[in-house]
């Protein structure tokens, strides 16, 4: 898996240019699809899942916040129908000033190799304190995870419907995240990747799925890469968002299967 960093050239002269600044990987790893053996599996199972899919597009990126900075700034790749095992972009609380790309699904350090342990796409915010694997990164490696829409879908009578959950501002929100590196004791390739923290699902969700990723103000972003906040302060931030500032539309059946990463998927009905 790749790792990129993106920043600021020190010279004037790039001073809006992007900027790989670390990069760690192989060559065939360039490829950002999924395969379709992949997209099957994730699309037979996204009922199941929360949050398993979301939307960052930077060409309409509205909002002041620190992640929107950045991705107005540094992202240029829409990101439709964003699925787990993709290479998708976060901000760290130990360079909170960059992008870097991490893979969706949380790969412990420990696991022996990289398909020791299943990947977890999700942490439940009800029990961050209580899990070893998740308690020493809400210590120290927290991140959020841009985004400007998440998916879920509806069971009904005439089968799942897919919808779209975002602010009634349409701007960019966060997750609250978190993340891990694991280095391959074979060849020291080292994979980074990160999970979305959920929690119970406020009025809007509810009638769509009973849990909801931790949405973050940018107040609350902040607080949450800051390293000197307490883990009851913290703890403190993973509640639902408020349902008044949000709103759901069902979405094309396009959106069923991640390798459709196109505009049409977010057609309303």
């Amino acid at each position: 898996m790749l790792v990129f960093s993106y920043g600021m050239t020190a010279s004037p002269a790039f001073r809006h240019s992007l900027v790989v600044v670390a990069v760690s990987g192989t060559n065939s790893e360039f490829k950002m699809t999924v395969p379709r053996i992949l997209c099957e599996a994730i699309r037979q199972n996204s009922n199941k899942i929360m949050c398993g899919r979301y939307s960052l597009i930077p060409k309409t990126t509205k909002g002041r916040s620190r992640a929107a900075k950045l991705v107005k700034q540094y992202l240029q790749e829409a990101h439709y129908n964003a699925a787990p095992s993709q290479a998708l972009p976060v901000v760290t609380g130990q360079e909170p000033d960059k992008l870097q790309l991490f893979s969706w699904g949380l790969q412990p350090f420990w696991a022996k190799d990289a398909k020791a342990v299943k990947r977890s796409i999700n942490a439940r915010a009800e029990t961050l304190a209580e899990k070893p694997s998740f308690r020493k990164l809400l210590t120290s490696k927290r991140c959020l995870v841009p985004a400007d829409g998440f998916f879920e879908w509806q069971v009904t009578g005439q089968g799942k419907v897919p919808f779209r959950l975002m602010l009634k501002s349409e701007e960019l929100f966060t997750f609250a995240g978190l993340w891990d590196e694991w280095a391959d004791r074979n060849t020291g390739e080292v994979l980074h990747t990160f999970t979305i923290i959920t929690t119970e699902a406020n009025d809007v969700v509810k009638p769509i799925h009973d849990r909801m990723p931790v949405l973050l103000t940018p107040e609350a972003e902040e607080l949450w890469l800051n390293g000197n906040e307490t883990q009851a302060g913290l703890l403190s931030l993973l509640v639902p968002y408020s349902a008044e500032e949000m709103k759901a539309y069902a979405v094309s059946p396009l959106l069923n299967s991640p390798a459709h990463n196109v505009p049409e998927v977010l057609n309303s009905l």
